[in-house]
């Protein structure tokens, strides 16, 4: 998290750029303009849309100083999008949630253990829990947990809307499963791989160390997910045009079929 908020660098903010790169950049080399208009999308995309990408299974492969055999491990990020508060009641009815209560656990002094301030807010539909202790205050907790729940809903809706209107978005995410592994960073070859976009780079600690591997590849999964979208637009309005009864056959005017023996005037 630490190197990719470094990455992030003036783009903390909200973003809403007017998505314009065609700016003056007359006096500027081939490599200046890229990164120009990479920090241009990245301003226009936001928090959410900058880190959506890094969602999926980094993997790590290096040798240990203690041992000459290579050793491979790896991590699972979840990228949610936040719900606003004033959206999460109408995103979680309170018929959908089950709400409990209990002590706290863990290190934390002469709190712990005396009130129910600890929060499980459940979506009874999905199943999706969200547990919280980490504030003394049981109010603070559930609003805590209650945004939790509310994004893993957000998301879970988000990705089987995907799923219903194509599977184009299965090259980037894999469909929504946390599972698949996304990105190597090989540190005997000194490579970082991404394995949707096919993308490497050299030099793992110089890109891990300055923050910039989310800045290398989110343009490449931008550009990705916009042709994809194209792609799976152009197929649904060829296949409307497809469910449209040929031209010359339908009905004759609104009169229906004349009887029989009646002649057409």
């Amino acid at each position: 998290l630490a190197v990719s908020t470094r990455g992030v660098g003036g783009y903390g903010g909200y973003g809403g750029g007017s998505g314009d790169f065609e700016s003056d950049e007359s006096g500027f080399t081939d490599a200046e303009r890229t990164q120009r208009k990479n920090d241009s999308l990245l301003k226009q995309l936001g928090p959410y849309g900058f880190f959506q990408f890094e969602s999926g299974v980094h993997r790590v492969q290096r040798v240990p100083v203690n041992d000459v055999k290579m050793q491979t491990s790896a991590v699972s990020v979840a990228v949610l999008p936040s719900v606003p508060e004033n959206k999460i009641a109408a995103a979680l009815p309170p018929s959908e949630l089950r709400i409990d209560t209990m002590r706290a656990s863990g290190a934390g002094g002469q709190h712990v253990n005396t009130t129910d301030s600890a929060v499980r807010v459940t979506h009874i539909p999905t199943g999706i829990v969200a547990n919280m202790q980490d504030e003394r205050s049981q109010h603070k907790n559930k609003a805590k947990a209650l945004r939790l729940v509310a994004a893993r809903v957000h998301q879970r809706r988000k990705e089987e809307a995907l799923k219903k209107r194509s599977s184009a978005r299965s090259s980037l995410m894999g469909g929504g499963d946390r599972s698949e592994r996304i990105r190597t960073y090989n540190y005997p070859q000194d490579r970082i791989t991404d394995h949707r976009c096919k993308v490497s780079v050299s030099g793992v600690q110089n890109w891990l160390g300055g923050g910039m591997t989310v800045r290398k590849f989110g343009p490449h999964m931008y550009d990705m997910e916009r042709e994809e979208r194209v792609n799976t637009m152009e197929e649904e309005d060829a296949e409307e045009e497809a469910r449209k009864p040929p031209k010359g056959k339908g009905k004759r005017g609104s009169w229906g079929t004349l009887p029989p023996g009646i002649p057409l005037t």
